[in-house]
């Protein structure tokens, strides 16, 4: 495919443009609106199906924030319940892939349940998450781990002054996202409560460090992760920090992804998204 229609469908998928004028450049691109009509099925067909939560459900507010990092500006997806109130932070952190529709759909999800979320782009320092996915691996191996953690760390501190939380902050995120949540957990005193999915785990030397009550959540075929499961349960035992972890027989890395047809695990994610909520509420709203 052109890289011009990925670069497109990528600038799109972010928000920058509307539908009306991403149809319209697409069938300039495409030599037409039938060829646009096709493209577009191939393009959306995996986040179509995937998507939960509409992008414009009408008990949302969303759109694109900005907040302070130490190199300047992070740029986020932000989503929340439209009536008035004050409600939790939560972060949702992508996987390495960066911030795409299932991200942002997630976030939705998230905001439904009555919270304020936001889904960072680690990418933000290098201009965002590029539209042609060849791109993103070559740009995460240049984030340096201390500084990407301090990012989301911000995030952290971005929920608790916001005017419309209730200063309580969760974090989750899946994979590399995952890893980074550990990590968030490790260095904000102020995170209440930590939901990593088949993340990598933090050094035990670091374990005492954290604060948040945690729930670990892990794929039972998923060899390389889970290797590390065992050293940071010990840890944690150590320390007296308040854990829990499940491990999802029968579903593989990536489990949750439902954009994903060939890793997602329905039964396994769908569990995994009850047992969330519920530690969720009963750590960001009681």
């Amino acid at each position: 495919m052109d890289k011009k229609i990925i670069d497109l469908y990528g600038e799109y998928s972010r928000g920058s443009l509307d539908r009306r004028e991403f149809l319209k450049r697409l069938a300039l691109l495409a030599g037409g609106a039938a060829a646009a009509a096709g493209l577009l099925s191939v393009l959306e067909d995996n986040h179509a199906l995937a998507q939960v939560v509409p992008k414009d459900d009408p008990r949302l507010q969303t759109g694109y924030i900005k907040y302070p990092i130490e190199a300047g500006e992070m740029r986020a997806y932000s989503a929340q319940p439209k009536e008035s109130g004050k409600w939790p932070g939560v972060i949702v952190i992508h996987e390495n892939r960066g911030l795409n529709p299932h991200t942002e759909d997630v976030a939705r999800r998230v905001a439904l349940e009555g919270y304020v979320a936001i889904a960072p782009d680690a990418l933000s320092p290098f201009g965002g998450t590029p539209g042609t996915p060849d791109e993103i691996p070559a740009l995460f191996k240049k984030l340096e781990s201390q500084a990407n953690t301090k990012n989301f760390v911000a995030a952290v501190q971005y929920l608790k002054t916001h005017p419309q939380t209730t200063g309580k902050v969760g974090c989750m995120g899946f994979c590399w996202g995952g890893g980074v949540t550990n990590q968030v957990a490790v260095n904000s005193p102020d995170l209440a409560a930590a939901v990593p999915f088949y993340g990598s785990q933090p050094a035990a030397e670091d374990v005492p460090k954290i604060k948040a009550a945690l729930l670990l959540q892990y794929a039972g075929q998923d060899e390389r992760i889970n290797a590390g499961i065992p050293a940071y349960e010990e840890a944690l035992k150590k320390a007296s920090k308040e854990y829990q972890i499940f491990i999802y027989e029968g579903a593989g890395h990536a489990f949750f992804n439902d954009s994903n047809e060939s890793r997602y695990h329905k039964e396994a994610a769908q569990l995994a998204w009850q047992r969330t909520l519920a530690f969720f509420k009963e750590k960001l709203k009681s």
